[in-house]
């Protein structure tokens, strides 16, 4: 019997959707929006709509009728902090999305899911979006009360990578204390402990390892100084922080396999700012062994640049004594919302609700 699942992923200027038949995929595919389409479109109830337009067009193109779908599972946007799992979309999470001080274009997906399944009478749901907060109450603590640390990661490949490796180990990702590093755009270090993610660096603008394009922690009273001094606007500091950081301000470049063949090359800062972002992942991993006391089962490292033997390799050989490293290269993040939309078809988990 057949099982089909609609999955969306909205970015700023493209539209992933997959329409998956229990765990296999019967197509993809990246709907790409011009920057003069996007122009033209005033506001977010404007934007939603002309994405799901141009999603139901694909299908028809695919020859693939709504009607048959099932469920639809979208990326989660940001939303409110909320626990790990499963959510069916209500009228607050569409509430809260719309005016939600922080827009990204992930906020549309759960608005396109949600209309398009009313319209076809079955359930849209979101799952373990970026704003997933599961940190003890002590990493909360950053040295001021004004300022308390957030939880803000690559949550939904976290979770699917920690329990494909539970899977493969036949036990529960409950059960299993694990160092689930993504290593993509951002970085994120997640301590999971019993299924739980109770500490992690805010990968988006806050702390942690640069990255291609963030530039992780700063000297504070430096970055205060420079926000002050009459050089900067606010635009552009926010931009050396998310965009125009790390790898990219210390070599020019965003993209880390040009970066990586320059340093393998023989380009000494090319390889002085990949061995740096080695470094302080490296750093972080061992930062979060100590939160789960040494009691680490796994270290698991996932996202794009995981395929880079040369970086991973690095990274290795500063933490190999704290544990098993097992790697996962890419992140599929299609794939893993059709994984919970599954387990909850299956009535493997339930869902959780959005209030």
């Amino acid at each position: 019997m057949n099982t089909y699942i609609l999955v969306i992923n909205p970015g700023s200027t493209s539209t992933k959707i997959a329409v998956f038949d229990k765990d296999e995929p019967l197509f993809e595919q990246t709907l790409r929006h011009t920057n003069e389409e996007l122009a033209t479109l005033k506001n977010i109830d404007e934007q939603y709509r002309f994405r799901k337009e141009v999603l139901l067009d694909t299908l028809k193109e695919k020859q693939f009728d709504p009607a048959k779908l099932d469920m639809i599972i979208s990326r989660g946007g940001l939303l409110k902090p909320i626990e790990s799992g499963i959510y069916e979309v209500n009228n607050q999470m569409i509430e809260d999305l719309k005016n939600s001080t922080l827009q990204h274009a992930s906020n549309l997906g759960a608005m396109m899911a949600k209309e398009l399944a009313e319209e076809l009478n079955i359930q849209a749901y979101i799952a373990d979006p970026v704003v997933v907060d599961e940190l003890s109450e002590v990493a909360r603590y950053s040295g001021h009360p004004n300022f308390p640390r957030k939880s803000v990661f690559h949550a939904l490949n976290q979770k699917a990578i920690a329990r494909q490796y539970a899977k493969q180990n036949r036990c529960k990702y409950e059960e299993l204390n694990l160092i689930v590093v993504h290593l993509g755009g951002g970085v994120s270090v997640g301590a999971h402990q019993a299924g739980r993610v109770i500490d992690v660096n805010q990968a988006l603008d806050g702390e942690g390892p640069f990255s291609p394009e963030r530039s992780g922690t700063l000297p504070v009273g430096d970055l205060i100084r420079a926000a002050f001094s009459g050089e900067y606007t606010k635009e552009e500091l926010l931009k050396m922080v998310v965009g125009e950081g790390g790898m990219v301000a210390y070599c020019g470049s965003n993209d880390a396999y040009k970066v990586e063949l320059s340093a393998i090359g023989g380009n000494k800062d090319a390889a002085m700012a990949y061995k740096a972002m080695a470094y302080q992942v490296a750093k972080e991993i061992g930062a979060m062994s100590t939160v789960l006391k040494g009691n680490v089962d796994a270290i698991l490292i996932t996202g794009g640049l995981a395929r880079s033997e040369y970086l991973v390799d690095m990274i290795k050989d500063s933490i190999k004594h704290l544990g098993k490293v097992a790697i996962f290269p890419g992140e599929d993040e299609m794939k893993a919302l059709a994984m919970n939309a599954l387990l909850l078809k299956r009535k493997e988990i339930v869902t959780k609700e959005y209030n």
